[in-house]
């Protein structure tokens, strides 16, 4: 049996669907709140559905003896400003899980983010010696970069294995609202306006649309989880995006290509309050996780487009 913390997000549901899928049996542990977040739980015949802080408790009085956990639960809003509510939220929890989870040797394999590498200046590595120095720019990415050096100073890394996602797009994203894809937003945006607004470029050496990310579609997010559940001798954290940074200009043609529709950009002003802090460039160092073995090939960016647009957005039922 595998547990799967915010199992009713996005990446969780793909995630709890996938195991389904393969013979697995699933507990989902979430808080699905008052939104729509309900609808990725549709048709899925997972075993129970509990409260993280129900999960924990059960965990440690042997309620739940669950094979694996993945988890994914967490506070992801990179505009929450309330520090302390993000380190109880996900500092402290992911603390007790991993504790809990070594001390009955049940697999862990937990979600960290790429937003610990802060502006980007001191690189995308996730060697162990660079974690300490890193300076993430907001309290989300604080208290996951926190958690992060914590399990590799107390020597968690050598039992547990963290994935720090990049750009992650895809079905059942669309409860996550303002903090959902660009790609989500942009669709919706070309189908109502029939043209995309994209940030113009506020550096001299980068053109309009040419900042570029590393984007990564869920399906091989939820591989890669499988690939590490099927690799429990693989520990550590690992760095997990394409590993190739594409524009935004990109990510654009993608986008109206899959709808089908003539392309129409205008560029607008990046808002004052995020100029600062805005990243020009992400894209994952996927050397530690090649030499690890995980040898999985990634979607292309047009064809990962071309599908979620296709076969989700564009179709009557968008979830998996």
């Amino acid at each position: 049996m595998i547990a799967v913390t915010g199992g009713a997000g996005f990446i969780g549901s793909v995630l709890v669907q996938a195991l389904l899928d393969c013979g697995d049996k699933v507990i989902v542990v979430d808080n699905l709140g008052s939104g729509e977040k309900f609808k990725n739980l549709r048709a899925k015949a997972f075993r129970d559905i509990v409260a993280p802080q129900e999960f924990v408790i059960g965990l440690a009085d042997g309620t739940y003896r669950p094979d694996a956990v993945v988890h994914l639960g967490a506070r992801a809003d990179t505009s929450e400003l309330d520090a302390d509510f993000l380190l109880r939220n996900n500092t402290h929890y992911t603390r007790s899980l991993t504790r809990l989870c070594i001390e009955h040797d049940v697999r862990l394999v937990y979600a960290s983010s790429a937003v610990v590498y802060g502006n980007g200046d001191l690189g995308f590595s996730d060697d162990d010696e660079v974690t300490p120095g890193l300076l993430p720019l907001n309290p989300y990415g604080f208290s996951k970069w926190l958690f992060d050096a914590e399990a590799i100073r107390a020597g968690w890394t050598e039992k547990i294995a963290g994935l720090r996602f990049f750009n992650v797009f895809g079905p059942n994203e669309y409860h996550k609202g303002r903090m959902a894809s660009v790609v989500w937003h942009s669709f919706n945006q070309i189908q109502e306006h029939g043209k995309l607004s994209l940030f113009a470029s506020h550096r001299k050496d980068i053109a309009d649309g040419e900042q570029k990310r590393d984007f990564i579609y869920v399906d091989d997010v939820v591989r890669s989880i499988n690939w590490f559940l099927d690799h429990p001798e693989v520990n550590g954290i690992y760095n997990l995006g394409t590993g190739i940074a594409r524009t935004f200009n990109d990510l654009a043609s993608a986008i109206f290509d899959a709808i089908d529709i003539p392309q129409r950009i205008e560029y607008i002003p990046t808002p004052e309050n995020i100029r600062c802090a805005y990243q020009y460039f992400t894209e994952a160092d996927l050397t530690k996780l090649r030499e690890a073995g995980c040898d999985l090939e990634f979607t292309p960016l047009e064809e990962a487009v071309e599908e979620y647009i296709q076969s989700y957005l564009l179709q009557s039922n968008q979830y998996v």
